[in-house]
């Protein structure tokens, strides 16, 4: 699989709302090897979220074409400065991935230190005491950028649900594989929560 993840300021939530939804209309149909979006804009308009896509040669089909670069040209107006795009090879899916039924969705993005210890922790065992721990969590996907980024997806079944799972007590040997992978990253993590997400899938 590959994930794009576009990020910028919007100056308008509800006209960049409907050019996407335009894209769905008419763009959609025709997307080489798309698999579906989750987008959102945050409290302070922070406009995020990733494309999911086969492979890249399926993206860059898909971005290299006339419509598609006529389309986004017309968007860039509902954005306050350059939109930025992080192309990732590098993917791992969590329950089998993200969820259109999600109520809530929290992105987290954080460097990454060691990504290959980080590779060995994530191990079905864990995915699974993780899931069984918090229903609320529907889904996910974890992206790691080219230059040693990463974003996190999470999907949730409410954003009530999620605050209450956030303070469920982990049990201690999932609380120390916890503390294990945050060892993997570095600095401060940057949270984007979408309150309302914007979920696009192909039709069935």
């Amino acid at each position: 699989m590959f994930v794009q993840v576009i990020q910028g300021k919007t100056n308008d939530p509800a006209g960049l709302r409907q050019s996407l939804d335009r894209w769905m209309r008419d763009l959609a149909p025709h997307a080489v090897g798309w698999l579906g979006s989750t987008f959102g804009v945050t409290d302070d308009d922070t406009f995020i979220g990733i494309v999911r896509f086969t492979s890249p040669e399926a993206a860059r089909r898909n971005s290299e074409g006339h419509e598609q670069g006529q389309w986004f040209a017309e968007t860039s107006k509902f954005f306050e400065s350059a939109v930025v795009f992080h192309d990732c090879t590098d993917v791992e899916l969590i329950a089998g991935g993200g969820s259109d039924d999600a109520g809530f969705v929290q992105i987290m993005q954080q460097r990454i230190r060691d990504r290959e210890a980080l590779r060995a922790l994530r191990t079905p065992g864990r995915e699974r005491a993780m899931l069984e721990l918090r229903p609320d969590i529907l889904g996910g996907v974890f992206a790691v950028h080219p230059d040693g980024g990463s974003t996190a997806v999470m999907y949730f079944t409410s954003e009530e649900a999620a605050r209450e799972g956030e303070r469920t007590e982990m049990p201690p040997e999932i609380k120390a594989q916890w503390k294990q992978e945050m060892r993997c990253f570095e600095g401060e993590p940057v949270f984007y929560d979408l309150h309302e997400p914007w979920p696009y899938s192909p039709a069935a």
